[in-house]
């Protein structure tokens, strides 16, 4: 199973696009109070803490749709997620090349491809698989290397981890623009851009000053991406895939590959 391999990459191109934002500290932060209207600050300053709160996150939901260079299908990535690794959501690797169910609870996972995704597997496991599946969600252990990909993209620690190992690199020009909303919520824009590219992200005027949505356009090879945050701790579903909508990956999937 490859496919799901898109999971792990689309979290990790996100985290990468949150630190073409949120990253570096060289341009000098200044001093501001905490109590300080984020619309007051600079750019650096309003980005050090979306990235804080970002970071502080218990929970979240992480929605991705990053349309390939050539201008094929998006590939997608919908996700709610947790720091314990608990998540439920999907990822869509591009037109007709199917999609991925996910779910995810402690250390076992629920994974199912739709019809498109086993059409473009290899003809004869993809055909078999999907026979034994017949509609049902694949169970199995998240440490299993057939769905470790997919059970890593559904850990907000990782994606955290990510942003704050990396959060020593600045790039380009980084500026502020005038307050405006945001599906009806007041935001405070940031644009950087860099060797053609720009990235506008959108951070909360009220409340915890979290990133909102990463629209990113132009370079080279020509970008046409998005990431949106939301459901900022708020618990990651629990419902899980009943036991007649599963087929357990160890017992059943052996005989097809």
């Amino acid at each position: 199973m490859t496919g799901p391999h898109i999971g792990m990459r689309a979290t990790a191109w996100a985290a990468t696009v949150v630190l073409g934002l949120t990253s570096g500290g060289a341009l000098g932060a200044g001093t501001a109070r905490a109590d300080d209207p984020i619309d007051t600050l600079s750019a650096r300053q309003i980005a050090d803490r979306s990235s804080d709160a970002l970071l502080g996150a218990r929970s979240m939901h992480l929605s991705t749709r990053s349309a390939p260079a050539d201008g094929g299908a998006p590939t997608t990535l919908e996700l709610t997620m947790d720091r314990a690794g608990n998540c439920t959501g999907s990822v869509g690797l591009g037109g007709k090349q199917g999609s991925v169910q996910i779910v995810k609870r402690g250390n076992t996972v629920w994974v199912k491809p739709d019809a498109d995704f086993w059409k473009n597997r290899d003809p004869s496991v993809g055909s078999a698989l999907a026979a034994i599946l017949a509609g049902r969600y694949m169970k199995g252990s998240a440490s299993d290397p057939r769905l470790s990909s997919l059970s890593s993209a559904c850990d907000l620690d990782t994606f955290q981890k990510v942003v704050s190992d990396n959060a020593e690199t600045d790039k380009g020009t980084l500026t502020k623009g005038k307050k405006t909303t945001l599906a009806g919520a007041p935001v405070v824009p940031l644009v950087r851009t860099w060797h053609g590219q720009k990235l506008t992200m959108y951070v909360a005027a009220t409340g915890k000053p979290y990133p909102l949505r990463i629209d990113v356009t132009g370079g080279s090879p020509k970008a046409d991406a998005t990431v949106g945050f939301s459901a900022f701790d708020k618990p990651v579903p629990t419902t899980t895939p009943p036991p007649d909508e599963t087929v357990d990956i160890n017992a059943q999937l052996t005989r097809a590959t």
